[in-house]
């Protein structure tokens, strides 16, 4: 059983500096907090997801990075640098939109150099920098194409072209794969990642899809109304959740509400040893953590119950089932594909599987 966690873990991967902070952060909206003391550090190179439900403050957090909002109070820092009293042109901070804002009427290659020509970059110069942009993303044989003529994921290429032609040491990314179809997002997914470690750009990216956020993060920053919930690596935030929030939020998971008495935990039905404190107490418990009984030896380290299979969800290389502990108590097992299961069957979990967590 894992221990009560502590405050959320905030560092910076290991030998990695601190290219971006935010200090104590607000952002109100007449008299509403859109975003609440945020303090955040990003480290260079690094690939950090905000995730979190719309209106968590996610958008609202780039918007201030790059410069087209202001914080109410608090501070942005970049490398040693006052970033939020720059105005936007003068922050090496680029962002690729959702919608890509493409213009329909320029070719590939002169939506790339669009922004190296209101810079009034040398002629000279900009031809091999979007030559330079365009290799990047694999897009060099679409040069003179317009977007009319270029798919979804090859749009989306070209969006990250003309972030990347003017050299950002940050890039900011609003849900750039949510306009794609479900085979494209994925095949996506790994190009961006790939993209990011070969260019060692630091990429700061916005997603409400958990899935992406797991896929591709170096760490992850759960936003909940305006707040950060918690800061983690993937594993980190799937195998140790801080808050009954995330455990609900990253992935499936069961909540397990009950009480320790006299070193028993009592969750419903089920019951197991603690050596913590006696009081009201919440677990999350992942599906995959609960099997069902192979045979009849009970182990030490182990919790056995017994339930009613209710429905059973076909998903390929496993099965999600709901099964009934009796008195309202309702579990998710995750098992592998076994062929059809009704009635009671017996089911059992190891005393580390479920981790303490705070409302």
């Amino acid at each position: 059983m894992s221990a009560f966690p502590a405050n959320p873990p905030q560092e910076l991967p290991a030998k990695s500096a601190a290219l971006l902070e935010l200090r104590n952060v607000a952002k109100r909206f007449a008299a509403v907090d859109v975003l609440k003391n945020i303090s955040l550090n990003i480290a260079s190179g690094e690939f950090l997801t905000l995730l979190g439900e719309s209106g968590s403050g996610k958008t609202t957090v780039l918007r201030l990075i790059a410069g087209f909002a202001q914080p109410s109070s608090g501070e942005i820092w970049m490398s040693g640098e006052r970033l939020d009293l720059l105005p936007p042109y003068k922050r090496r901070v680029n962002t690729v939109f959702q919608n890509y804002a493409l213009f329909p009427h320029l070719s590939a290659c002169d939506n790339v150099a669009y922004g190296l020509r209101v810079k009034n970059t040398p002629t000279s110069e900009i031809a091999a920098r979007v030559e330079e942009a365009l290799r990047m993303v694999k897009m060099q044989g679409f040069a003179a194409s317009r977007p009319a003529r270029l798919s979804g994921g090859q749009q989306q290429r070209i969006a990250l072209a003309r972030a990347l032609v003017n050299r950002p040491r940050l890039l900011l990314l609003d849900e750039p794969l949510s306009a794609l179809d479900a085979n494209l997002r994925k095949q996506m997914q790994g190009e961006l990642k790939s993209l990011q470690r070969e260019i060692g750009v630091t990429f700061l990216f916005v997603t409400h899809d958990q899935e992406e956020a797991m896929a591709l993060s170096d760490r992850i920053a759960l936003l909940r109304d305006g707040a950060l919930e918690q800061v983690a690596s993937p594993r980190e935030i799937y195998a140790h959740p801080a808050t009954a929030y995330t455990a609900e939020f990253i992935g499936q998971t069961n909540l397990l509400r009950g009480e320790i008495r006299g070193g028993m935990v009592t969750c419903g039905a089920l019951r197991w040893p603690s050596d913590e404190a006696d009081g009201a107490v919440i677990f999350s418990l992942r599906p995959e953590a609960i099997r069902i009984c192979a045979d009849d030896k009970r182990q030490p380290s182990e919790v056995r119950f017994r339930a009613a299979v209710r429905q059973q969800f076909y998903g390929g290389s496993s099965e999600l089932l709901e099964v009934d502990c009796g008195n309202g108590q309702t579990l998710r097992v995750r098992v592998p594909v076994g062929g059809p299961l009704a009635g009671e069957q017996d089911f059992v979990f190891s005393l580390c599987d479920p981790t303490r967590v705070a409302e």
